[in-house]
C-alpha cells in the first residue's frame, strides 16, 4: 500500500526498498543465465551478442537506480512522532493558561497527529463578545453596499421652461413651472440620489476585538484546524473533497497561510469548489471566518496573527496609531 493512504510507512524508506528488490531481481537474473550456458557448454554468437546487448541496458538502468537510492537517503525524513512545538509566548500571561491543539498534516487523506503548540489565551481564548461580532459582521455588509436609487429635482425633469399662465389676471395660483415639486410629474424634494454609499470606518479597537472574539470561537466549538502546511501531494480536487470530508471539517473551509502566493496543487485542487476558499493572513476578517465552517491555518500563519494582535495589545502608543479614520493602522 502506498504511504498516504493507511500506511504508517516512511516514504522514502519505502522507495529505497523498491529500488533494492529491483537491483537483486536484475543481478539474479542475469546470474542464472550465465550458469545455465555454463552448464550447457554450447553459447551460440547471437546468444551471446543478445545477453551482452541485454545486460548491458539492464546494468544502466541499475546503476541509475542506485542512483537514485543514494539521493532518496539523502531526502530528508519526519522525525518521531508526536512532536511538542515549544514556542515563547511573547507577553506571556499570568492568569491564563495557553490553549493547546493538536498540528495535523495534509499530505494524506487520513489525518496523523504531528504534535501539539500553545496558543496565546488573549488571542484564542477570550470570552467571545457576540455584540462585536455583530458590529463587525454589519460594517463589512454596509461598507461594501451603494444605494442606486435615484429620483430627479425640478431642474432635471423634462419640460417646465415656459410660464403655465400669466402671473395676475386668471384668478388662479401663481406658477412659474409645470416641474415644480407640487405639480404632478415635477421634481421631487428630499427624495433618494445616487450613488450613496454606507460607508463608515469602525474603531479599530472593535475591529480588533472582533477578531479575536472569532479566532477564540472558532476555537471553543473545534472549527479551528492547525496544520503544518497547505501542500498537497497532487492538484486532483477529489483528493481535496476526500480530506475534508474524511476530517468532518463540514460544507465550507477556508484555508489561511503566511503568503498570498499558495501552493500550486491545493490552488489547483480548490477552483473547482465556490466552498474552499484561500486567504492569506493579513485579509483574515470576521465575516469570512463566519461564513465558513472551518478555519483551517498553517503554524506560520497562526504565528504571525499572534504576533500583529499581540502588538497592538500592548503597544503604548495606541491614541495616535489608531486614530479615527485612520486605515493603515495596521
Amino acid at each position: 500500500m502506498m504511504f498516504g493512504f493507511g500506511d504508517d510507512q516512511n516514504p522514502y524508506t519505502e522507495s529505497v526498498d523498491l529500488l533494492e528488490d529491483l537491483v537483486i531481481e536484475y543481478i539474479t537474473e542475469t546470474t542464472h543465465k550465465a550458469m545455465e550456458t555454463g552448464r550447457t557448454g554450447r553459447v551460440q554468437v547471437e546468444d551471446m551478442v543478445f545477453l551482452v546487448r541485454k545486460d548491458t541496458r539492464k546494468f544502466a538502468r541499475v546503476k541509475d537506480l542506485l542512483t537514485m537510492n543514494e539521493e532518496l537517503k539523502k531526502a530528508p525524513t519526519r522525525p518521531p512522532l508526536p512532536i511538542i512545538y515549544s514556542r515563547k509566548l511573547a507577553f506571556p500571561p499570568k492568569f491564563k493558561i495557553p490553549r493547546q491543539v493538536w498540528v495535523s498534516n495534509m499530505d494524506t487523506v487520513e489525518e496523523e497527529k504531528l504534535g501539539l503548540i500553545d496558543l496565546h489565551p488573549e488571542v484564542f481564548a477570550e470570552r467571545p463578545r457576540l455584540d462585536i461580532i455583530h458590529e463587525n459582521v454589519r460594517w463589512q455588509q454596509l461598507y461594501r453596499h451603494v444605494s442606486y436609487a435615484h429620483t430627479k429635482m425640478s431642474y432635471e425633469v423634462r419640460g417646465g421652461g415656459r410660464k403655465p399662465r400669466p402671473q395676475k389676471g386668471s384668478g388662479r395660483s401663481r406658477h412659474g413651472s409645470i416641474r415644480s415639486p407640487i405639480w404632478v410629474g415635477g421634481g421631487i424634494v428630499h427624495g433618494p440620489r445616487s450613488p450613496k454609499p454606507y460607508f463608515y470606518m469602525l474603531g479599530f479597537n472593535a475591529r480588533l476585538n472582533g477578531l479575536r472574539s472569532t479566532l477564540s470561537a472558532k476555537l471553543a466549538q473545534d472549527d479551528l484546524q492547525i496544520v503544518e502546511s497547505l501542500d498537497i501531494p497532487t492538484d486532483d480536487p477529489k483528493y481535496l473533497e476526500a480530506l475534508v470530508e474524511e476530517r468532518g471539517w463540514g460544507p465550507s473551509v477556508l484555508f489561511v497561510d503566511d503568503h498570498d502566493i499558495m501552493p500550486l496543487n491545493i490552488t489547483a485542487a480548490s477552483d473547482a469548489y465556490g466552498h474552499y476558499n484561500l486567504m492569506p493572513v493579513y485579509g483574515l476578517n470576521v465575516f469570512s471566518m463566519l461564513k465558513h465552517t472551518t478555519l483551517v491555518m498553517t503554524l506560520s500563519a497562526v504565528e504571525r496573527l499572534e504576533e500583529r494582535i499581540l502588538f497592538h495589545l500592548n503597544r503604548n502608543d495606541a491614541a495616535e496609531a489608531t486614530a479615527k479614520y485612520k486605515l493603515s493602522s495596521v
